[in-house]
């Protein structure tokens, strides 16, 4: 009875390691490809694979922004906050300028 017992529990904390490697797995994909913007001070910046899911800041605003990768961007009105007021979207190997509009400050895939 106790080795009944005792390989009901390993079954079951394996079973459990499982499910939380794969959950794990999966929250960590990244966008494919590379994303670039023009910042509202002149800087060409870029980031290679980003994580989806993931606020990323748009270091003082993006003017123009190419999403290169694989994955939608959608982007957000205050800095480093993903959750303010949406400005837009850009599909994948797509380009946009924000001039004459509201400029995004955050960015997130996915």
């Amino acid at each position: 009875m106790y080795t009944l017992t005792r390989l009901g529990r390993v079954a079951t904390t394996v079973g459990a390691a499982l499910v939380l490697a794969t959950g794990l797995s999966t929250s960590a994909q990244a966008a494919t490809g590379q994303f670039d913007y023009a910042s509202a001070n002149g800087e060409d910046l870029t980031f290679d694979n980003p994580r989806n899911g993931e606020c990323f800041l748009l270091v003082g605003g993006a003017l123009r922004a190419d999403n290169d990768t694989d994955t939608r961007a959608t982007f957000y009105e205050e800095p480093g906050d993903c959750e303010s007021r949406v400005v837009g979207t850009l599909q994948p190997h797509m380009a946009r300028s924000f001039q004459g509009g509201t400029i995004p400050h955050s960015v997130k895939f996915g």
